[in-house]
């Protein structure tokens, strides 16, 4: 169902009213890409091995990767003598390339260092608070779970540098997107100064960012149909409800226990762990949190991570209360990852959605890229790389028809 003109009208009188009184500076470019996370990324690589070199990506965060990140082991920076491989993953840790070919053979291109997830040992299982933990037999998981080394992070590093592009924003956040007669305007801030509107004109906009995101955050002229917005606003974000809890040691001191570092809990507050350490590096255990995102907010970070930390204790002795490090990244408090519609969401990898507009001025001028608009691989990393490379597939083929 299309927006009557009616209600396109109240809208571009919305988009006029909330800038008129500020001041806007232009520039032009053929193609946008909103979000610079892995699909927007491997997006711009894709168009630059194509020879296309004039687009403008902006990224709300003051950093690339999206929900790919990884946190530094220690206080020094890598020139100061830290380690740059170091490190423990934020967001997605794993990838499988026993069925994620695309994704695998990038890394290979790339030539990016990998290693087998550590499950070798037993395991541990908190059934009730009324039981102490039990070891019970561990397994390998099959197929097996690839790790990066330098974290999955590494991926967006090596994907950056590869691009000539000069035009990578950061602290750029996309607040509109109009089309006119002949082009496409795109109205971002800078959040170092966010009363001054930039304005760039495009022919085509990649939207790398999660479809609920975009639905919720960015204002279009003219509205999108009814129809793909429910759907956007009702595709869940993958991790936006979630919160990691990582803690970092000297030594795996329960590999010495002959212990894998998995174990899985009803009790909490995480319900699943596993060893995350770096070969030859730091040695770390993560968990994923199972108190949900509403429940989180009546604790402060440093409340759970202390309950995070007794857990550990709990599961693996008084060897894990003297961790060099933790950490606490609850993705449902990033403005940039969750919107209040996640903080109830069950956390599972949904339908993809539809990646285009059709039967509207929309139609042939936009497009979802980011992962969860992947058909096989839905909120996974698999799926940035196959939803980017079907919306760089889907420009390429737009264009060429047009020029015939």
């Amino acid at each position: 169902m299309l927006i009557s003109a009616q209600d396109n009208h109240a809208l571009l009188n919305k988009y006029v009213l909330k800038y008129e009184s500020r001041d806007i500076k232009m520039t032009d470019n053929k193609i946008a890409i909103i979000g610079g996370g892995l699909s927007g990324l491997y997006a711009a690589y894709l168009l630059e091995q194509q020879g296309i070199t004039d687009y403008v990506l902006l990224e709300a965060r003051d950093v690339l990767g999206g929900r790919i990140s990884s946190a530094s082991i220690g206080s020094a920076s890598t020139t100061d003598g830290a380690s740059a491989t170091d490190k423990v993953d934020l967001g997605p840790t794993w990838f499988w390339p026993d069925f994620q070919h695309q994704l695998d053979s990038l890394i290979a291109e790339l030539e990016l260092e990998r290693f087998n997830q550590y499950d070798t040992g037993n395991m541990v299982i908190e059934r009730s608070p009324h039981e102490a933990p039990v070891v019970m037999r561990g397994y390998a998981t099959s197929p097996p779970s690839i790790r990066l080394i330098g974290g999955m992070e590494a991926l967006i590093h090596k994907l950056h540098s590869k691009l000539s592009n000069t035009q990578i924003l950061l602290g750029k956040t996309v607040s509109s997107i109009q089309k006119t007669n002949k082009n496409i305007e795109i109205c971002f801030q800078d959040t170092a100064d966010p009363d001054v509107i930039h304005s760039t004109f495009v022919q085509y906009v990649l939207l790398a960012i999660p479809p609920r995101l975009v639905e919720n955050n960015i204002d279009f002229v003219p509205a999108l149909p009814s129809s793909l917005a429910s759907q956007w606003r009702n595709t869940a974000t993958w991790m936006a409800g979630h919160a990691k809890y990582i803690a970092v040691y000297d030594t795996p001191f329960w590999r010495e226990a002959g212990l894998s570092g998995s174990a899985q809990s009803r009790l909490g507050p995480m319900v699943e762990i596993h060893d995350a350490s770096m070969p030859n590096e730091s040695a770390a255990l993560f968990g994923f949190i199972g108190v949900p995102a509403t429940a989180r907010k009546s604790l402060t970070n440093d409340q759970l991570k202390a309950h995070c930390l007794n857990q550990l204790i709990r599961l693996f002795g008084d060897q894990a209360s003297t961790p060099k490090l933790t950490v606490l990244k609850d993705w449902a408090q990033d403005p940039f990852t969750a919107t209040s519609l996640d903080f109830d969401e069950a956390g599972h990898h949904g339908s993809a959605p539809e990646m285009m507009a059709t039967d509207s001025p929309w139609q042939g001028k936009l497009i979802g890229i980011g992962s969860e608009w992947s058909a096989q691989f839905p909120g996974y990393v698999a799926g940035a790389i196959e939803a980017a490379t079907a919306g760089v597939s889907e420009y390429i083929h737009q264009t060429t028809q047009a020029e015939k």
